[in-house]
């Protein structure tokens, strides 16, 4: 089992940037694969990234490539969310999750995921 803890969100102007940081408990942080997902006010949660176990691959959503980059430093149990140029349709709650079910790389789907964080809100004024 992990335990999740998002930290880093906040109010930003539009073009701004903010790095998001999901703490992870246990030591089995390795083994899980990560992902990334944002809920807006009156919207299903939507799928932002996702990276492997050991890093190797990610995935961004078609509306943050090119501007997110989605990191993870296993040796201090911490996934990361490098967000760049932020638009104010970025503005919802960011949540990490954390899955070991699947044996898909980078999962899209929130259902895939086991272990959820609280969330952090990000909100990008125009």
């Amino acid at each position: 089992q992990v335990q999740l803890r998002e930290s880093g969100g906040g109010l930003v102007q539009a073009g701004g940037s903010l790095t998001l940081s999901c703490a992870a408990s246990g030591r089995t942080f390795r083994w899980y694969g990560l992902g990334w997902f944002r809920q807006a006010p009156g919207k299903e949660r939507e799928f932002v990234a996702a990276i492997s176990e050991r890093g190797g691959i990610t995935r961004h959503a078609d509306s943050v490539k090119g501007r997110f980059t989605v990191s993870r430093d296993n040796g201090k149990n911490t996934l990361y969310l490098q967000m760049n140029s932020l638009k104010p349709e970025d503005t919802a709650v960011y949540f990490c999750a954390a899955e070991m079910a699947t044996n898909l790389a980078t999962p899209v789907r929130a259902s895939d995921y086991e272990y959820w964080g609280q969330g952090t809100q990000v909100t990008v004024s125009s």
